[in-house]
């Protein structure tokens, strides 16, 4: 009973904490860490509150990459627009 509660808490404060933290990432982060820290040593909200950073650190880091890799792809594209704009030299 008291699990379930603590749970219960643990999903109410992640809802409410903004859309920052209540990310999918942060809750499957705090799911993994909450039983993970439960098994370990029954300290299943530690856990929680550390698999949600975790979570949400490796969701930016994965957010930052796509954009670099959109920005480079932008960049690549806009540069062979540029080479076939311009006129083939005359023999």
């Amino acid at each position: 009973m008291k699990t379930r509660l603590i749970a219960a808490t643990l999903m109410l404060s992640l809802a409410s904490t903004g859309a920052a933290f209540a990310k999918p990432s942060c809750a499957k982060g705090a799911i993994v860490g909450g039983v993970g820290g439960h098994v370990a040593g029954k300290h299943g909200l530690l856990g929680a509150a550390a698999g949600c950073a975790i979570g949400h650190h490796m969701a930016k880091k994965q957010e930052k990459e796509q954009q670099r890799q959109a920005q480079a792809q932008a960049q690549a594209q806009q540069q062979a627009a540029a080479n076939s704009q311009q006129p083939a030299p005359r023999k």
